[in-house]
């Protein structure tokens, strides 16, 4: 597949689009018919800025694999295998077969403990940065935010300056000014909380698919992690779950953070609209408009891309060449499932925002447990994948979020 060609052709269809705007005269709305062939030209579009990433993460992945590094050549007949690659052998044969089809070598390899009736083993090292590389090409918020590993220690705190000292007064040459009382420091503390699911996989799979267990364990409890993950990034409540965005809380994103947009419950295309998310752009510092994105469901998305300012101008604007992305008021966004697209009264829609200031750890302590019996009336294997982490926004001035007036 071509990655030039597929950017060509999402360049066309978003000038496409574009024309379909410009060809409305000022003050008019969109008709029925065009507003129609808008949608479908954007929702191709859509399909294709997905067919790229896609292909982006695939070739990465045939690259790794097709990586032979000549400076560290694969072991001779005879020679000791590396320990790396005889953990990986082992997690996978276990997989598939449990500790019996282990040899004493692999055995000592995954051994973490002498309980050897836990069932548990730790994953090794290159299995679980693979499961979290799956992860971060699945989800939006963990590319654009800090992610940390807690290594050590129950929980990862971070000290905040609350309020800054007041300014200085302009005094004689003997004064010193007043004392500052303003200044007050805060904390930010991140815990990782477990996240678990189950699976239940054929014996006859695990023995005779084309596929390896481990890829396919992998790949089900990495779907798994990721879509969970991602929801709680946007609307989850803090209590034993990461803080979401879309959360007011005066923990991570309050109320005064909050900017409104639409009138009585609804978003209309109007100057109006145009003119709330300009007041929630410049709501937001200049400093960091560098790293800045807008945040939406795709459903809040088709309305914004047909929205005009009080100059007869769309605040969406195609990105044409270079593979630059489309912008709204020249600052690129993000489309999410999980973002908030229900268009009511005080409900959230949208954001606009820094996302490096929400902040993600993560421990690496994964997990996975072979349950043998529980499945065998079944011919099946249960596997259990566990994770432990945690997310919250730590700077509140970094983020405005769009609330329905």
């Amino acid at each position: 597949m071509d990655i030039r060609s597929l950017q060509q052709k999402r360049a066309k269809l978003a000038g496409d689009a574009r024309a379909i705007l410009d060809a409305v005269p000022a003050g008019e709305e969109l008709s029925a018919e065009d507003s129609q062939r808008f949608d479908a030209l954007m929702d191709e579009a859509d399909q294709l800025d997905g067919q790229i990433a896609r292909e982006k993460r695939q070739r990465e992945l045939d690259s790794r694999i097709a990586d032979d590094d000549p400076d560290d050549p694969d072991p001779e007949p005879g020679d000791p295998a590396d320990p790396a690659e005889v953990a990986r052998q082992a997690f996978g044969r276990y997989l598939a077969h449990g500790e019996r089809g282990l040899t004493e070598e692999q055995a000592r390899a995954l051994q973490i403990t002498p309980d050897e009736q836990g069932g548990h083993l730790v994953a090794p090292q290159q299995f679980v940065e693979q499961l979290i590389k799956f992860v971060d090409d699945m989800v939006h918020i963990r590319g654009l935010a800090t992610t940390m590993t807690l290594t050590e220690g129950e929980s990862l705190g971070a000290p905040s300056l609350d309020t800054d000292v007041s300014d200085f007064d302009w005094t004689t040459e003997l004064g010193t000014g007043t004392e500052d009382s303003d200044m007050k420091f805060g904390k930010r503390e991140l815990r990782p909380h477990p996240l678990a699911k189950r699976i239940k996989v054929s014996r006859t799979l695990l023995r005779r698919g084309s596929m390896s267990p481990e890829t396919i364990v992998r790949d089900r409890l990495g779907y798994k992690v990721g879509v969970t993950q991602e929801k709680a990034y946007m609307t989850g409540d803090g209590a034993q779950k990461p803080l979401g965005l879309f959360v007011a809380s005066a923990q991570g994103i309050p109320t005064a953070r909050d900017s409104a947009i639409g009138a009585a419950g609804a978003i209309p295309a109007t100057t109006a609209t145009a003119d709330q998310l300009i007041d929630a752009k410049y709501t937001l510092k200049e400093q960091y408009w560098r790293t800045a994105r807008w945040l939406f469901h795709r459903d809040i998305i088709k309305v914004v891309r047909k929205i005009k300012d009080s100059d007869g101008q769309y605040v969406w604007a195609p990105g044409l060449a270079g593979g630059r992305p489309d912008t709204i008021l020249e600052l690129p966004y993000v489309v999410s499932e999980f973002a908030p697209n229900t268009i009511s009264a005080t409900a959230y829609v949208g954001m606009v925002g820094a996302f490096e200031h929400y902040w993600i750890v993560d421990s690496l302590e994964f997990e996975i447990q072979r349950l043998v019996e529980l499945y065998a009336e079944t011919n099946q294997v249960g596997f259990i994948g566990r994770y432990e982490g945690d997310g919250m926004p730590v700077l509140s001035e970094a983020f405005v979020r769009l609330q329905v007036a």
